[in-house]
């Protein structure tokens, strides 16, 4: 009787444990069905400043992403500067573990050296992983659309995506050129000068390793910090 229970309780266990992968696979199969690529590509902004991802593209901090849809784990042969946590996570990189990696790298990979703090609006990483997987050789249709841009405008980002920062031209390139190495709120809790926002940007290249921003990108987010975050603080975040 007592070995009846047991195998009853553990086979309970089992059935719930595949009905809540099949829940998790059937939400994620909604997203992707639902995701534009076009704000994917917004959404990996935050991504650039470690990662390229055009074909053939140079590695950066991190390694170029193209192709990265289904491709193994730590297996890019140009690049040796894998965390041996991630070489040792092994497999493959599926939609279904880079949707789990994405909302939380340090927690899905722990003892990664990757700073990015992740996604953590379920639909931004559909988005995201529909603009990876149509960065590739051999892209995966998802339902009907097939990638098709959804009609809603998407020429710019949702400024929720923004977090604390005040929304206004900059504010995009501002926050994913820098939360792709902390939050947001470090840049909101400062108050400088343009100069000096300018030699912080320039220390975090030199010493940080920050990839250097090119000329257009660098004054529109010192426009963005000097309006916003000056020496006057008129957006102070605590």
């Amino acid at each position: 009787m007592i070995c009846r229970l047991l195998m009853t309780g553990i086979l309970l266990g089992v059935l719930q444990l595949i009905a809540g992968a099949s829940s998790a696979q059937n939400d994620l199969d909604a997203r992707l069905a639902a995701a534009d690529p076009a704000t994917g590509e917004k959404v990996f902004r935050a991504c650039k400043a470690c990662h390229t991802i055009d074909e053939g593209g140079k590695n950066r901090v991190g390694p170029n992403l193209w192709g990265i849809i289904g491709a193994d784990v730590a297996a890019s042969k140009d690049y040796a500067n894998y965390s041996k946590a991630l070489r040792d996570l092994g497999g493959s990189w599926t939609m279904e573990r880079l949707d789990e990696f994405l909302a939380d790298p340090r927690k899905f990979v722990k003892g990664t050296r990757m700073t990015f703090t992740g996604v953590s609006e379920a639909a931004a990483r559909a988005d995201l992983i529909a603009y990876l997987n149509a960065s590739g050789p051999t892209p995966t249709s998802f339902g009907s659309g097939q990638f098709a841009p959804n009609e809603q405008d998407s020429t710019t980002a949702p400024t929720e995506l923004f977090g604390v920062l005040v929304p206004g031209a900059g504010a995009e390139e501002t926050y994913y050129n820098c939360t792709a190495c902390h939050s947001e709120r470090i840049v909101a809790q400062q108050g400088l000068s343009r100069d000096n926002w300018a030699e912080l940007l320039d220390w975090m290249v030199e010493e940080q390793g920050m990839s250097e921003l090119d000329q257009q990108t660098k004054a529109v987010i010192l426009d963005y910090l000097s309006k916003n975050y000056g020496e006057d603080r008129p957006n102070f975040t605590n």
